[in-house]
């Protein structure tokens, strides 16, 4: 029987089972495609990134003794088209069977479902291997309960499997250090230079300008500097837990103009493309924690573990539990469209500024940059989910739809209602000037909330608490703000309300 076997751009897992053996009637078939590289505009490093690991992956297939046919960008044999591609290879090689892996979007499950459904040949799916739980257990797990409560399920997870527990109850005596991680970063302690790849992508980039796919973003190199191997991968954990868990936990929201990663692990990439699993990151992290237990405090360590088994497994569960109603929810009915300097960085406001030329330049920002930064103000100025959707999935070399979207359209922009968060994750600028530096040299004073060089985010905040009281007021998380609302005086609150009316229908000169 000749097999042949789909792997996507997001799934070079070389440790899936399907790679322990070398069969000659089995062929794997790799394609980069307009089809993945147009449904949205992504940045140029994100596309750059793919390409490169799927080549790189390919070669090391080979290297093993797998055949492999590969369709670059610009074969003429490529399509273009998924589903074209594959049926013309099952006629070209004779295929009696059509093996794929689970995709982690629900565009392409099911356009691969149809596709098996026209198949006159066997087909069979398999897991991917990746991740801890299975795409139906958070469904399973919140059957017949009336919220999603993340911590509930962390809390699940780490007995299920034994992380960070002792005789059933949590290691330390706490299940989240979550209070313990909100440090603002004063240059110190000092952050160890950052380990950077040398991988030579010049031949990738020629090929994306030959094809004239359409990118946003900047790169200036010639090299990508996250892991596009397994082994790249590993050297960048490994450096993780020797140079950054120590800090990680206390700085892991903290914020500033001179620093782009802070002590984060920039894994999410190398992570989201499946050159490493979830279990083999949070075993290795455990395992040095274990030798190191003197040194590293355990809050550094439950801080990036709840990161991996409570947000990352929660946010692709909740997304296969409300796909694809969940793609077009609009419950606060934002309908503006996003301002221009998303894609230019050009605002005088200094956090934006920061945030989005660090999204522009590399392909990367972390959670915090991304909810309480980016997220906030498209939040506030009532922009429409659906362009600040198209815009994180494109901008973020880690983004793919599972984890973007109800990180995005649910936890930061509250557009399912609370199913994901519990509460808008809404704040003026006090929160910002907490957290960072970046109020210190901004045009704009974080203290003032109407006069000309007042800081926008504090108009928009009580602006948009005043214009969604309706749909937010009877959230017992956001009585306290109600409150404080209801004791403002009416001429404040019109004179604030000018202020946010003229921000909005301004962005651009703001």
């Amino acid at each position: 029987m000749k097999t042949l076997r789909l792997i996507l751009g997001d799934q070079l897992n070389i440790k899936h089972p399907w790679f322990k053996s070398v069969d000659d009637d089995i062929v794997y078939a790799i394609f980069e495609m307009r089809q993945e590289t147009d449904y949205v505009t992504h940045h140029i490093q994100k596309v750059i990134g793919f390409f490169a690991a799927m080549r790189q992956f390919a070669d090391d297939l080979k290297a093993a003794g797998h055949q492999v046919i590969y369709y670059k960008i610009n074969d003429n044999t490529n399509t273009q088209k998924l589903t074209d591609n594959l049926q013309n290879i099952i006629k070209q090689e004779n295929s009696t069977c059509f093996e794929y892996q689970l995709p982690d979007e629900y565009r392409l499950d099911n356009q691969l479902q149809e596709f098996t459904k026209t198949l006159s040949i066997e087909s069979h799916v398999v897991d991917t291997a990746h991740f801890y739980t299975k795409r139906e257990d958070l469904q399973t797990f919140y059957k017949g309960k009336k919220q999603f409560v993340m911590e509930n399920f962390y809390r699940n997870m780490r007995k299920n499997h034994d992380i960070l527990m002792a005789y059933g109850n949590p290691e330390g005596g706490k299940w989240n250090y979550d209070q313990s991680n909100r440090k603002k970063w004063k240059n110190e302690p000092e952050i160890p230079t950052y380990k950077y790849f040398k991988n030579d992508v010049s031949n990738v980039v020629s090929d994306i300008e030959k094809s004239g796919i359409k990118t946003m973003g900047n790169w200036s190199q010639k090299t990508f500097n996250y892991p596009i191997t397994r082994k790249q991968a590993l050297e960048q954990l490994k450096y993780f837990c020797e140079h950054l868990l120590i800090h990680f936990g206390d700085y892991q929201d903290a914020l500033h103009t001179d620093e782009v990663y802070l002590f984060h692990s920039r894994l999410s990439f190398a992570m989201n493309i499946k050159l490493i699993s979830a279990s083999n990151v949070v075993d290795t992290v455990l395992n040095y924690y274990r030798k190191h237990e003197d040194t590293i405090d355990i809050s550094q360590v439950e801080g990036f573990i709840r990161q991996v088994i409570g947000w990352r497994e929660y946010m692709r569960g909740m997304y296969w539990a409300l796909m694809p109603q969940f793609k077009d929810t609009n419950h606060l009915e934002n309908t503006n469209k996003l301002a221009e300097f998303f894609w230019t960085g050009n605002t005088k406001m200094a956090c934006l500024k920061h945030s989005i030329s660090n999204s522009l330049n590399n392909a990367y920002a972390h959670h915090i940059q991304r909810l309480m930064i980016t997220g906030n103000y498209a939040l506030l100025t009532q922009t429409n989910p659906d362009d600040v959707d198209a815009w994180y999935l494109g901008i973020y070399a880690d983004a793919v739809e599972w984890v973007q979207l109800p990180n995005t359209r649910g936890m930061s922009q509250f557009a399912d209602g609370g199913k994901i968060a519990t509460k808008p994750y809404v704040s003026s600028g006090s929160y910002i000037q907490k957290m960072s530096n970046y109020c210190d040299d901004c045009h704009y004073n974080y203290k003032k909330k109407t006069d000309v060089d007042a800081c926008p985010f504090n108009s928009l905040y009580w602006n948009f608490l005043d214009d969604k009281r309706n749909l937010l007021e009877s959230n017992h998380r956001m009585k306290m703000m109600y409150h404080l609302l209801d004791k403002m005086d009416n001429k404040n609150l019109t004179a604030i309300k000018e202020r946010a009316k003229h921000i909005i229908e301004n962005q651009n000169d703001y």
